[in-house]
């Protein structure tokens, strides 16, 4: 899905699949885990806005919405692309909730400050070397509270679950190709560290989760040194 010259149908078929894989793999969880971080951290306020860049089908943030609900957390979510394609499907899928609301939009003119916490699950792997900190940078300026970052954790054994089920499941062309190639170029915890040294003034907390992802909560620095903070068991 790195091709933005393609498009139509097929595209649309690869995120009603993709949504299949997400449920499968578990995709939703680790946002919810940095959404719930950056909540507490900020004291628990009863309303809250996201944005979710990058989303796809945005179906991650069905989770995000039950356990809002949960907390009696009034949850307002933007789930924003840059295809036509993959905001159709958004608007099919979120188009009796009212809580959602679906924008095509460009990581890169994102305004500043124009929602709590700024989203990005399956994002950043599709950008390398200065574009991926200019990328990270621009979701930080778009956030208030923080940016929570969901991606995956590059390892033979998650290329290989996901090398057959993509076979498995899927017969489309963008599903079988991208979804080994995502993998491929994930991310493991130098390169958090890398990212970390290059944003300068970011606090980021990098925790590993099931089924070999990264949770990666940033906020501001209190000084203008970075911190990075690492939980769990990534790979290096």
């Amino acid at each position: 899905m790195d091709d933005l010259t393609q498009g139509g149908p097929s595209l649309r078929e690869a995120l009603a699949h993709l949504r299949r894989l997400n449920r499968l793999f578990g995709a939703s969880g680790p946002t919810l885990y940095g959404v719930k971080r950056l909540w507490r951290e900020s004291g628990q306020p009863v309303r809250l806005t996201l944005l979710d860049i990058g989303a796809g089908s945005g179906d991650v943030n069905r989770r995000l919405l039950r356990w809002a609900r949960k907390q009696d957390v009034e949850l307002r979510i933007v789930a924003a692309d840059i295809t036509p394609e993959a905001c159709a499907e958004a608007r099919a899928y979120y188009r009796d909730e009212t809580n959602v609301s679906v924008e095509q939009a460009d990581l890169f003119e994102l305004p500043e400050k124009c929602a709590d916490i700024v989203t990005g699950t399956q994002l950043l792997h599709h950008f390398d070397g200065e574009r991926l900190v200019e990328a990270t940078a621009r979701m930080m300026k778009a956030a208030r509270l923080g940016v929570v970052v969901n991606d995956i954790h590059r390892h033979w054994l998650a290329w290989t679950a996901v090398w057959l089920a993509t076979r498995v499941l899927s017969r489309n062309p963008y599903i079988r190709n991208d979804g080994p190639l995502s993998v491929a170029k994930g991310f493991r915890l130098t390169d958090w560290r890398k990212l970390c040294l290059s944003l300068g003034g970011v606090e980021m907390r990098v925790s590993w989760r099931p089924l070999f992802r990264y949770a990666v909560v940033l906020s501001e620095a209190q000084t203008s040194r970075h911190k990075l903070y690492h939980k769990g068991s990534g790979g290096r």
